[in-house]
């Protein structure tokens, strides 16, 4: 691993900057490969990824990891997937503006160091702080926009997709469209 992905991650593992610190079991920074060239990021840790350290684990990781593996992504291989928030919010709460303000410089590091060329933002929240405050997921999901020489997409959450499996389709279709953004990227998978 990077010496200065490692320092980033002991740094954020060790960080007190907002009340959430108080109440984690474990710093969520993220899982994969630090190389890869495609990043997911959702926008907080849930319970279960609270108590194991692994962002998208539960039923929806395991949604998340099917629609990976349909276009030949894998979160150990292949991607990085990381969150907005690195602890998990009470009751899985939205994050506040103020504990998103005091994570994302470690988000922003990560990106910086890793240089991905394609970021998928995982549901609403997450494209609404990195894409655009206005994103509709429902109307603008699948889109990819470019900034600073980068591509940006959002999706949905696959906790979305559990209270409404009507979107599934939808969602897929998303992730056939990276798979073509891949391909004509040349990006190694």
């Amino acid at each position: 691993m990077n010496h200065d992905f490692s320092a980033i991650v002991s740094e954020c593992k060790s960080c007190t900057k907002c009340p959430l610190h108080e109440t984690r079991n474990n710093v969520v920074f993220g899982v994969g490969n630090p190389d890869a060239e495609i990043l997911f990021v959702g926008e907080a840790p849930g319970e279960n990824e609270d108590l194991q350290g692994e962002p998208f684990v539960g039923r929806g990781g395991k949604l998340l990891d099917l629609y990976l593996n349909g276009i030949g992504l894998d979160r150990k291989e292949n991607i990085y997937i990381a969150n907005i928030l690195k602890c998990r919010p009470p009751h899985n709460r939205d994050p506040k503006p103020e504990e998103a303000e005091q994570c994302l410089p470690y988000l922003r590091e990560q990106v910086r160091i890793m240089q991905p060329k394609i970021l998928v933002c995982v549901g609403r929240i997450a494209a609404q702080i990195i894409i655009s405050k206005d994103f509709k997921v429902t109307k603008e999901h699948g889109i990819f926009y470019e900034r600073k020489g980068m591509l940006l997409m959002g999706t949905f959450h696959p906790a979305a997709l559990l209270r409404d499996p009507s979107k599934k389709g939808d969602c897929f279709e998303d992730f056939l469209k990276l798979q073509d953004k891949i391909r004509e990227l040349g990006i190694k998978i």
